[in-house]
């Protein structure tokens, strides 16, 4: 009787964040999304609106290419700092994931204090070819800021990770005639692709989502928050708002679970 008393304790503070953070938000989104004088079709008409759809496209391939890009990256870095012991260890693992700290409207205006039309990069480029380049206010822009803060929490994972991971497993497979690679291909990596596969979707979640780097930087791509935004404030379009809102939702949910469902309960190596 006891333990049931703990356990409804215990589930009543889920219930209550569960309906406060994510199902009364949602209702209130679906319904605003509905009062536009399309109703439910609004839904069909966004996905077929040129400007939307493309929008949502660039977004996923954009937050894609990063999710790639942060688990290479940062994957092998969080491996060799977890591998190794070295002096500055703490202080290179304190400054890769500092950025977590920040806001992204620092993170856009590093971006382009760094690539932007005065920014260190064009000066550069100027200095030694004659011609400034610059790429902070598109795509390539928001690929470097969205990386900036990517990187960190892969890092942070994939470290946990590898410190879980049994020594022994893999010594074995070098004493079995494998090399360095080999022993890392078979043993190592198979046990962390479940931590990989976790952080991959939370990185892609994030770049989906993110709106005060976009918001910074995005003068030469439309990407879905700032679509969100505009329509919001701008044009006081609530119902297309709402429904850009839940679609973006739903695909960053999708990926969440399909990653949850795919890597398992508990990551690989984890000593569940």
């Amino acid at each position: 009787m006891k333990k049931q008393i703990i356990l409804h304790a215990l589930v009543l503070p889920v219930l209550v964040v569960f309906f406060s953070f994510f199902l009364l938000p949602m209702a209130k989104l679906f319904s605003i999304s509905l009062s536009g004088a399309s109703g439910a079709g609004i839904y069909w008409e966004v996905l077929r609106n040129p400007r939307y759809f493309g929008s949502l496209r660039e977004t996923a391939l954009l937050s894609l290419g990063v999710t790639a890009a942060a688990l290479f990256l940062g994957g092998l870095s969080g491996i060799f700092l977890e591998r190794h012991r070295f002096r500055g260890r703490e202080v290179m693992i304190s400054a890769l994931t500092l950025p977590l700290s920040f806001p992204g409207v620092v993170v856009g205006f590093m971006v382009i204090l760094w690539a932007g039309r005065l920014g260190i990069f064009g000066s550069l480029t100027n200095f030694l070819f004659g011609k400034k380049l610059v790429f902070a206010y598109g795509a390539a822009g928001l690929f470097v800021g969205y990386l900036y803060f990517s990187i960190p929490r892969v890092v942070i994972t994939v470290m946990a990770a590898a410190g879980k991971l049994e020594k022994a497993t893999e010594e074995a497979a070098r004493t079995l005639g494998a090399g360095p690679f080999g022993a890392a291909r078979d043993v190592a990596i198979p046990l962390l692709l479940p931590s990989f596969l976790s952080t991959g979707a939370i990185c892609f979640a994030t770049s989906m989502g993110a709106f005060g780097t976009a918001f910074t930087l995005a003068t030469d791509i439309n990407v879905l928050p700032v679509i969100i935004y505009t329509e919001f404030t701008l044009s006081a379009n609530l119902a297309v708002a709402g429904a850009l809102s839940l679609i973006l939702g739903f695909l960053t949910w999708a990926a969440l679970f399909a990653t949850r469902v795919l890597s398992g309960i508990e990551p690989a190596g984890s000593g569940a």
